[in-house]
């Protein structure tokens, strides 16, 4: 699966879409789904709660271990998606359409890579 083109990506393996309306939706990346295997357990932040770009916000725990979620960006949880609290597995199926995990309205960034950037990061050989 490629990295969708509009999308920005950390080193930590989330994705993060351009806001609309200052808000924007963060997920976790195909190479990250496929790295952690099948999800079994997803915690997110709450909505009100305060991220902060590069540090933890959530874990993901799959058949193979726990991960930490880390947010992209800095600002305040807007939106959960409960499907995924639901129905873990969209992360690993869907993670970059029904998969994603949170929506953020964003006061900052940190520094963002783009779909070819992430890909360099990923895939070396490539």
């Amino acid at each position: 699966m490629s990295n969708p083109q509009h999308l920005q990506y950390t080193k930590e393996h989330e994705w993060l879409t351009a806001a609309e309306g200052g808000v924007s939706t963060v997920g976790i990346t195909a190479h990250a789904a496929d790295a952690l295997g099948d999800i079994v357990y997803v915690q997110l932040p709450e909505v009100g709660d305060a991220v902060t770009a590069g540090e933890t916000c959530g874990e993901l725990e799959s058949t193979k271990s726990v991960s930490d979620l880390y947010s992209p960006v800095t600002g305040e949880v807007t939106e959960v998606n409960q499907d995924v609290l639901d129905d873990n597995s969209l992360v690993n199926s869907a993670p970059f359409e029904g998969g994603w995990l949170f929506k953020v309205r964003v006061e900052a960034t940190d520094e963002l890579l783009s779909a070819d950037e992430y890909d360099a990061l990923t895939n070396p050989q490539a």
